[in-house]
């Protein structure tokens, strides 16, 4: 209502705009801001949808694994110096990363576990595991250090964060669908484009859906409500498989400056949704736009005011006589409005009131009552 009110403040009076022709430009540029506002507007709501599906794309993670050996030095003077030991190193970096902040390595994994050779530092102590925790810090990499001369055999286990989570599907759903691993809302997606591809839909009970071989083999029951799905589902989604490296921890000297290099597809914010946020919440302009229609409120006020005033000077310089006399009567409305007055007070002090054929009936009305009211 405000904002109604307020373009309506900015439209000219058709009266103004006969007076002065040239105002219909301004009237055009009024017409044209509407439409821009109204087409801001749209797209503004439609970014706030878009903004709630994700907005991902596709990347290449590279992995680099490496590792140093120190040779046992008899003449150490700290006990670690004097043990031969070796140091693993798992680091990687994103291509390409338009991103002016750089994303920590970490951050693309919800755990990572290095399974060394059992045989050689036993069942307590051949597992390295990190997972991730709501206080987890970032970091560019991880490193292990064991002691050891020769050369170990290690399994990297690593477990992507998917943002939406994704899960891996039961293998007889899979097959159905032909999807592996997937989010919670494409997998229903695809089952109910599975259900209108084949027409499971009841005729009669649209909410119901009669399964056939496939879905009964899966859901274990020949009719089911489509809301009962996402339930059922709970049982049929697992955890994603690990990508699953397996590297050799090496002692030789020539093998030092070796790295292994892994390129693994991972999926990050797309870099419109940024922008898209960041024009979503910019107020700069909103303040100067606010700013410049508070000017055209005072402009637009001040000349309705200066056609008041024309209006004024023009009638007062074609008949003087008769404009004073309006305005006397006007003015002496407006005062009996304000004061509540009964009768006429202007006409009642003038002699030519009380000479009018009326008021020597008036008289003797009066005086008769007197005289009654008196006996």
């Amino acid at each position: 209502s405000a904002k109604r009110r307020k373009m309506a403040d900015k439209i000219l009076p058709q009266r103004i705009r006969e007076l002065v022709p040239e105002s219909q430009a301004y009237m055009d540029l009024l017409a044209f801001e509407r439409k821009l506002d109204q087409t801001i507007m749209r797209k503004r709501v439609d970014i706030q949808e878009a903004l709630k599906r994700p907005m991902k794309q596709k990347r290449k993670l590279r992995l680099y694994i490496s590792n140093t050996f120190n040779p046992a030095k008899p003449d150490a003077e700290d006990s670690e110096g004097s043990i031969a030991s070796w140091e693993l190193r798992v680091e990687g970096k994103l291509l390409d990363d338009p991103g002016k902040q750089k994303r920590k390595f970490s951050s693309f994994f919800k755990s990572l576990v290095i399974e060394l050779d059992k045989d050689l530092y036993g069942p307590d102590n051949h597992l390295v595991e990190w997972h991730r925790t709501p206080t987890t810090q970032e970091t560019d990499g991880f490193q292990v250090k064991r002691p050891g001369d020769v050369n170990v055999r290690c399994t990297l286990l690593l477990m992507l964060d998917y943002q939406p989570p994704q899960f891996k599907l039961d293998p007889r759903l899979a097959r159905l669908l032909g999807i592996h691993t997937q989010t919670r809302s494409c997998i229903i997606q695809a089952l109910w484009q599975y259900v209108k591809t084949n027409k499971l839909q009841d005729s009669h009970e649209k909410e119901y859906i009669n399964c056939d071989k496939y879905f009964q083999q899966i859901f274990d029951c020949p009719r089911l409500k489509f809301c009962e799905i996402p339930q059922r589902l709970t049982n049929l989604l697992l955890p994603p498989d690990p990508i699953v490296i397996n590297h050799i921890i090496s002692v030789d000297a020539n093998d030092q400056k070796k790295t292994a290099c892994y390129d693994i597809d991972v999926e990050v914010d797309d870099p419109l949704k940024s922008q898209m946020n960041g024009f979503l919440l910019s107020t700069a302009n909103q303040h100067e736009i606010a700013s410049l229609d508070n000017k055209i409120h005072e402009t637009i006020e001040s000349i309705n005011q200066l056609k008041i005033q024309r209006d004024f000077m023009l009638s007062f310089s074609r008949d003087p006589k008769g404009y004073i006399q309006d305005w006397i009567c006007s003015q002496n409305r407006d005062l009996k409005l304000m004061t509540d007055t009964v009768g006429n007070p202007e006409e009642e002090r003038r002699a030519e009131f009380y000479n009018q054929p009326w008021s020597q009936e008036a008289v003797s009305r009066y005086f008769y009552s007197t005289n009654v009211w008196g006996q």
